[in-house]
């Protein structure tokens, strides 16, 4: 089931500080305007987290993800994802999706992900393709979902 973590206050805040791939960014940071954290739960525990930004445009770094702002952004921005149990990350991703599509009509679903073997082995296995290689990072899609 997916659990939408919706501020500071939420029950299921704390575990964003087990975020491996951004522990950097803060709470306040992830919550807002454009701004998702989603949860997969299965018999109230949590097996995966990942966080979202809708933005206007592919960031190819986190100032750029941080800093857009716009009022009609139609890009999911999938930039930090863990899990707890195996194989909840590619269900996260696929429900993710699923559950966005829902809130209204996307553009694209990309990532803005480090450039490291294990994410690239994450996204390719689950479908994405290598859209942009940045200086630090990299843009996974997401096309067929």
């Amino acid at each position: 089931m997916l659990y939408s973590i919706t501020g500071i206050d939420d029950p299921l805040c704390h575990f964003l500080n087990d975020d491996p791939v951004r522990p950097h960014i803060s709470l306040t940071e992830r919550f807002g305007k454009n701004k998702h954290v989603i949860a997969l739960t299965e018999n109230d525990q949590v097996c995966a987290i990942v966080c979202v930004k809708i933005c206007d445009h592919i960031p190819s770094n986190e100032q750029e993800l941080l800093e857009d702002s716009s009022e009609d952004p139609s890009n999911v921005i999938f930039y930090t994802i863990w899990s707890y149990q195996s194989g909840s990350g590619q269900r996260l991703i696929r429900d993710g999706v699923e559950w966005l599509k829902q809130q209204r009509d996307f553009k694209r679903f990309v990532t803005l992900s480090p450039p490291t073997e294990m994410a690239r082995r994450f996204h390719t296995k689950n479908g994405a393709i290598v859209f942009r290689i940045n200086s630090d990072t990299v843009n996974y899609e997401y096309l067929n979902m």
